[in-house]
């Protein structure tokens, strides 16, 4: 099995590999390619980005973006990134309709071995992440490994999300947590049946 299955699979993989390595540089001239883009010409954003991107549907991000791969980022309709979003997308980063990003957000995929030993012979882990509809997180979030944002959820700015956030929520801090929940205009008008 080779380092970029490996990672593919969500097992422990060696990230300086020759493949990944090559994937990674790949990505990282898209992205440069992406930066330089006259602000105006959507167009060659576009291209660049459906290039780069697994799945692109309607999106609008501004530069500058980084990401690892870029394979791994999946995004659904009407994806909004502020400036310098980051996406490590050693695992697969699935983002849902309707979804506002700050700036400066980061969503990091991989993680390293506690150990020194261990984390010094290049070992890394990736695992999934997944960002609901109409979910919005503010400046300077950071998401970590692993993590699902629920539907309807607002991640407040500055905070580090370390585990799951259920839908309808407003989550704040480092580590984030749950200070309420929120309810769509759509149940308030609703009857109650």
């Amino acid at each position: 099995m080779t380092e970029k299955e490996k990672m593919l699979a969500g097992l422990d993989y060696i990230a300086f590999d020759s493949e990944l390595t090559k994937d990674r540089l790949e990505a990282k001239k898209l992205c440069h390619r992406f930066n330089q883009v006259s602000p105006d010409d959507k167009t060659q954003q576009a291209e660049v980005l459906n290039e780069l991107l697994g799945t692109l549907s309607e999106a609008w991000i501004e530069p500058f973006f980084y990401c690892d791969y870029g394979y791994n980022i999946h995004l659904g309709e009407n994806f909004y990134a502020n400036h310098h979003c980051t996406i490590l997308d050693g695992a697969k980063v699935t983002i849902g309709n309707d979804v506002l990003f700050g700036p400066s957000v980061t969503i990091s995929t991989a993680g390293h071995p506690l150990d020194s030993v261990t984390r010094n012979t290049g070992l890394e882990f990736c695992k999934p992440i997944t960002i609901g509809n109409n979910v919005w997180l503010g400046a300077n979030v950071s998401v970590n490994p692993g993590v699902t944002i629920g539907d309807n959820s607002v991640i407040g700015a500055g905070s580090v999300v370390t585990r799951d956030i259920p839908a309808n929520s407003v989550a704040v801090g480092a580590p984030c947590r749950v200070i309420k929940s929120v309810m769509s205009k759509e149940a308030i008008l609703s009857p109650l049946g």
